[in-house]
């Protein structure tokens, strides 16, 4: 880190995911560089994304608006146009329940016909710091293998999913698309990668079923970091303890692809608790000794917000992040000085 101080710049953070998580982290993150690239999955088909697809043919805008907000600048200047791009129209509405920003961005590409120049302008228009990428440009759909042979097809059949469906086998695309250029050469040019936090098969792992996105991972010299979620989700990741996380990711990327954990140690307070065990949700267990085995460096500290919905705490997170990038990576020895200075 010592390098990036000294020539004002920061380090080259390449954020991987898409949903909340992602623009959470993003959010923190540009307080520390301004040299930030988020690499956003591109296989969500459900609300006003997935009636845009279904009827124009549009890739998903989702992922990539949010992220879009949480790397523009927030200044007076900006403030009605992050409004209005935020801004969803009733579903009972004749608009369905679409965002303003989805359909503005389907007006700029229908006009250039091109999703990358889309998110150009838009970033200017938002005053971006860094970069949005879409993982691919190709077009494919999520599906989903479950227990008992069952396939469900598109992400909002699997992200919609609740108990009493088996539980999820595998997840793959219904064809093989192939990784932006840009997208490889962003974790090609990493300091640090870090992957989550969001949905894991939903927002996750997809964007490792692209052609080479798990083979860059392997190849990249920079500090991969993961991040643990902090609630289970019902019919998802049901009863998953934080080195489930880790597992799960180890089966699509492929083992040894990771550096450091972030595993948050918060305990929701019990009415924030009630609330989720209404939703068939649990605190994800941080059960320390097994994420070890699947990592050298581990970072665990409380990460979380205390209100409903409980979040990553953006500053919290983004200090665990940069401090990881200033340790770099480290060398399996548990008891090492370390590996404790970057307890929280």
């Amino acid at each position: 880190m010592d390098q990036f101080r000294s020539t004002g710049s920061g380090p080259k953070v390449v954020a991987i995911g898409g949903g909340t998580g992602t623009s959470t982290l993003l959010g923190g993150l540009k307080a520390h560089t301004p040299n930030l690239t988020a690499i956003v999955t591109m296989f969500d088909s459900g609300g006003s994304t997935g009636l845009l697809r279904r009827e124009y043919g549009m890739p998903p805008f989702g992922d990539l608006r949010r992220c879009l907000l949480a790397l523009g600048e927030v200044s007076e200047e900006t403030s009605p146009i992050r409004a209005a791009l935020d801004y969803r129209f009733a579903e009972s509405s004749s608009l369905n329940g679409h965002s303003v920003g989805n359909l503005f961005m389907a007006a700029l590409t229908s006009l250039s016909d091109d999703l990358e120049r889309c998110v150009e302008q838009l970033s200017g228009i938002l005053r971006v710091r860094g970069s949005v990428l879409p993982v691919t440009l190709g077009r494919g759909d999520l599906c989903a293998e479950l227990a008992d042979g069952r396939i469900l097809q598109g992400e909002a059949a699997i992200d919609q999913r609740a108990a009493p469906l088996p539980r999820i086998e595998r997840v793959f695309l219904d064809h093989q698309v192939e990784a932006n250029p840009r997208a490889l050469h962003a974790i090609e040019e990493a300091d640090a990668i870090v992957i989550g936090p969001g949905d894991l098969y939903t927002s996750i792992l997809p964007v490792f079923l692209v052609d080479g996105m798990a083979e860059a991972l392997a190849a990249s010299s920079a500090t991969r970091i993961f991040v643990c979620n902090l609630m289970t989700k019902c019919g998802e990741t049901d009863g998953f303890r934080a080195s489930d996380f880790l597992r799960e990711f180890e089966r699509y990327a492929g083992p040894g692809r990771l550096d450091w954990a972030i595993v948050n140690t918060t305990n929701p307070r019990g009415a924030v608790q009630a609330a989720y065990d209404h939703e068939g949700a649990t605190v994800v267990e941080p059960d320390i000794e097994t994420v070890e085995r699947h990592v050298n460096g581990l970072f665990t500290s409380s990460l979380a917000t205390r209100d409903l919905p409980i979040r990553h705490d953006s500053l919290a997170l983004a200090d665990a992040v940069i401090r990881i990038v200033q340790t770099g990576r480290v060398e399996r020895q548990r008891s090492s000085p370390v590996q404790a200075a970057v307890n929280g």
